[in-house]
């Protein structure tokens, strides 16, 4: 039986992957060697242990009744009670292995209870020449990696997974596998290949490098299954090397699109005609910059019926769709699509009205949306690319997150966007710390300035100033304060609300205060490129696509062709240069979860629903410039 995390010390490897953010259930017993008094489960209340333990006739079991006891009390959650048990034992403990294992174990468990995570790690730590039945082994192993996930350390949680994989029978071992592969996904291609040169652990070691191979040659399927066979031949004993991880190994028999004939679905006239050029120019962009005489890029106009320009486009023989842009227009191709006798690829509006009575509906080819709906049906061959507020707000509170914020302060415009970004920032705040985020709304005005005083405590210091005064008289000095348990700011505005907003801040923030981080997204960002502007700015973080927030020589001849261009006129460009760069990637990216491809966009991955996430880049403004961070 493996060592469980509630009632019993052990797990269910079948269901590993909840299990480390849970407990789980009983499966197969790994027997304990010692079975004088097995510690592998405390099943009784912890009253029955010490009634025992007070009976008992050698301190050996009297240590080994206590430590079930302890055992029970964590079960039942009552840290205080097991740590009490713990200490009371420790001056006496039988100094055999298992004993005082068992003793660091439940230990470092006392501790998680109380989320003191890295103290738990650091009483977990098993000097190497102990020598342990399997159970505590399976019990150590997992716990630790549990730990490790729990300190956002992916690494050392894979590692635990490794040492965990060997000391369980082939199929539980397969699952934990798949799971040390799915930790090893995400993670930036550079950090595998950094630890990978550690070669202390060599199982480890292999891990890391075939998650590289992974990574490093997934747009390229024969470079990919060259270097697997040559890791596969340095590896001959490798777990993976016997059993491929699942993803690897539908990732290996995913076909990469190669369209010759792409078709693309914008609004080309009409009031969005403007919007849908930028795009247009950003695909064409990319095509010029890398020019394939066997690949032919054609426009369809959507203002004239979505439905028809994608017929038109199949009539063409197109191989791909990239498009359309507007999500009105996403939804109307979710539905099928009805091919008729004697449509035409003319540009009569009309022709879309013809029918035959029984309609034959058009086969679908790979497509790629520039937009995202909230309610569809994944298809294997359909992916959505957006540039998305929702999602950046959900990004920006990762990055806070990780930048160590514990109390983040919102400040959200109060209109339609400004309530979906900040909804979007709260729920992956929530699911990072479960902890709601306090979000205040503001509308344009004066009422912006009231809502920074209120959501600062400024005015709630100004009442008691001038209530102290009506009472002492007038002549008392005395200064606001503000607010001193946020430790950042996050701001949701528009561009011509930020100049407002950040002085706002600035200037509510009190003399006794220290000033926190303020953040911002990229809608915030200001036109004007003045030095007296910028400075205006100084130390604010904003987040944005890498290539607004890196120039070089592609954005000064950008701005040279089209000087008049807005930021967001920008990133629709872009958007589209990294949508016809995205074409052949895309399969693999779907098999694989972890593949990123660094866009002009930002850092590119493809869900399994098929939805293309970007992960921004950030810069800060120092002295009048925006620079990277």
């Amino acid at each position: 039986m493996l060592k469980r995390l509630n009632t019993t010390k052990f797990i269910s490897i079948a269901v590993l992957a909840t299990i480390l953010l849970g407990c789980g259930s009983t499966t197969t017993q790994i027997k304990p060697k010692d079975t004088q008094v097995s510690l592998v489960s405390a099943p009784l209340q912890p009253a029955d242990y010490l009634e025992k333990a007070s009976n008992a006739g050698n301190t050996e079991i009297q240590n080994r009744y206590a430590l079930l006891a302890a055992h029970a009390f964590i079960n039942q959650g009552n840290g205080n009670a097991a740590n009490k048990t713990l200490a009371s034992i420790k001056p006496n403990l039988v100094q055999k292995t298992e004993l005082i294992a068992e003793h660091k174990y439940l230990t470092a468990r006392a501790l998680e209870l109380t989320s003191t995570y890295d103290d738990a790690l650091s009483e977990l730590n098993y000097p190497a020449n102990w020598q342990l039945a399997d159970w505590q082994m399976v019990a150590y192993y997992q716990f630790k990696a549990r730990l490790y996930q729990l300190t956002k350390q992916p690494i050392e949680q894979a590692r635990q997974l490794s040492l965990l994989s060997t000391l369980l029978p082939t199929a539980q071992a397969s699952e934990v596998n798949d799971h040390i592969w799915r930790i090893l996904q995400p993670l930036h291609e550079q950090t595998l290949l950094s630890f990978s040169k550690d070669t202390a652990d060599p199982v480890f070691s292999g891990w890391l490098q075939l998650a590289y191979i992974a990574k490093h040659y997934a747009i390229n399927p024969n470079e990919l299954v060259q270097h697997l066979g040559n890791w596969q031949h340095t590896n001959p004993t490798h777990p993976a090397s016997i059993k491929l991880p699942t993803d690897l190994e539908k990732a290996l028999t995913t076909k990469p699109y190669k369209p010759h004939n792409i078709a693309v679905l914008l609004p080309l006239t009409g009031p969005r005609a403007r919007v849908a050029s930028t795009v247009k120019h950003g695909i064409m962009s990319r095509y010029l910059a890398n020019p394939d005489d066997k690949v032919s890029i054609n426009f369809y106009d959507t203002a004239k019926g979505t439905q028809l320009a994608y017929q038109q486009a199949m009539a063409a023989g197109a191989e791909f769709v990239i498009g359309p842009l507007l999500q009105s227009e996403v939804e109307e191709l979710q539905q099928p699509i009805p091919t008729a006798a004697g449509i035409s690829t003319s540009d009569n509006p009309q022709a879309a009205k013809l029918s035959t009575p029984a309609p034959v509906f058009l086969e679908r080819v790979p497509q790629l949306f520039l937009n995202h709906v909230d309610d569809f049906t994944p298809d294997d061959d359909q992916f959505y690319f957006a540039l998305s507020p929702a999602h950046e707000a959900s990004d920006a509170a990762e990055k806070l997150f990780s930048d160590g914020i514990t109390r983040p302060l919102v400040l959200a415009s109060n209109n339609s966007v400004g309530h979906r970004m900040a909804d979007s920032f709260s729920k992956a705040w929530a699911k990072l710390t479960q902890e709601p985020a306090e979000i205040h709304y503001y509308d344009p005005g004066d009422k912006m300035k009231v809502t920074v005083q209120k959501s600062l405590g400024v005015i709630d210091s100004k009442e008691r100033i001038a209530r102290i005064k009506a009472l002492l008289g007038n002549k008392i000095q005395a200064d606001f304060r503000s607010r001193r348990d946020i430790d950042a700011i996050y701001m949701i505005s528009g561009n011509k609300d930020l100049p407002l907003l950040k002085p706002f801040i600035d200037v509510n923030f009190s003399v006794f205060a220290e000033p926190v981080p303020l953040y911002t997204t990229s809608r915030s960002r200001v036109e004007d490129n003045s030095r007296e502007v910028s400075q205006e700015l100084n130390n604010l973080i904003l987040s944005d696509i890498p290539w607004l927030i890196n120039s070089n020589n592609e954005t000064q001849l950008v701005e040279q062709l089209w000087p008049t261009w807005s930021y967001g006129q920008k990133r629709l460009y872009i958007m589209g240069y990294d949508a016809l760069e995205l074409v052949g990637k895309l399969a693999q990216m779907r098999a694989l979860p972890g593949y990123q491809f660094s866009g002009r966009s930002g850092m590119l991955s493809v869900s399994p629903d098929g939805t293309v996430n970007r992960k921004l880049s950030w810069g800060r403004y120092q002295r009048g410039n925006l620079r990277p961070q």
